[in-house]
């Protein structure tokens, strides 16, 4: 597994806006902190969600991307990249791993931060359709398709040599093997995702819904008392 200190880019691959920041706002949060420059790439604009019928669907994508793009700043990132997928209908396609592996190119990051391509039966909510979707696509570019010059020819024609990614971090799988300690940085975490306000009905309970996430993370990982976690499968594609 990489050390922090040997990492000077991330790139975090997600379905929708707001799935980094319940996920791994405060371990984003702590990387920013240590000086890693970190990388959102966005894959759909959450068109399909929200709760309020009163705002037009056709302004949905635009809102989110507004909100996703307030709550990257609370946490130290100001470098986005929206795909523009439909929210809903997403696929691992090859024209998805494809624009990945273009975004991969353009990064380079040495670690990449996405969701579980695996279902997560004890918390089905982090295994919505998109998040395996994504999953999948983001590792598929992850290895092999980033690293090989003689996939998608284009990118090369576009100047973008190939990259091979140290190590992908999963979050919201089944079997994590490594937790952060997000207790300083919790705080700015929750400041992240209240500025996704489309899609909290309940803005007031967000901080102890998501706290009580964290402390049993950190309970599971024997931390201590009063600490709060985010945890990941760490794999090595180096």
């Amino acid at each position: 597994m990489l050390d922090d200190r040997d990492v000077e880019r991330i790139l975090v691959i997600t379905a929708h806006p707001d799935d980094v920041d319940f996920g791994a706002g405060g371990t984003v949060a702590c990387w920013t902190d240590a000086g890693i420059e970190v990388v959102y790439c966005i894959v759909t604009d959450g068109d399909a969600g929200g709760f309020d019928p009163s705002i037009p669907r056709d302004e949905i994508g635009p809102l989110r991307r507004r909100e996703q793009t307030a709550a990257a700043a609370e946490l130290g990132v100001h470098e986005l990249h929206f795909l523009g997928y439909p929210d809903g209908r997403l696929e691992a396609s090859m024209e998805l791993r494809r624009d990945l592996s273009r975004v991969i190119r353009k990064v380079r990051p040495q670690r990449v931060l996405t969701q579980s391509p695996e279902r997560n039966y004890r918390r089905i909510f982090a295994s919505h359709p998109d998040h395996l979707a994504a999953a999948e696509a983001a590792l598929c570019a992850v290895y092999p398709d980033a690293r090989n010059e003689f996939t998608f020819t284009e990118l090369m024609a576009e100047g973008l040599a190939p990259w091979a990614v140290g190590e992908v971090w999963l979050m919201g799988g089944p079997a994590p093997d490594r937790a952060v300690d997000v207790t300083d940085t919790f705080e700015r975490k929750v400041k992240a995702l209240l500025h996704h306000a489309s899609q909290l009905p309940d803005p007031d309970g967000t901080q102890d819904r998501v706290r009580a996430w964290l402390a049993g993370a950190a309970q599971q990982f024997e931390l201590g008392e009063g600490r709060l976690a985010e945890v990941f499968q760490v794999v090595a594609t180096g």
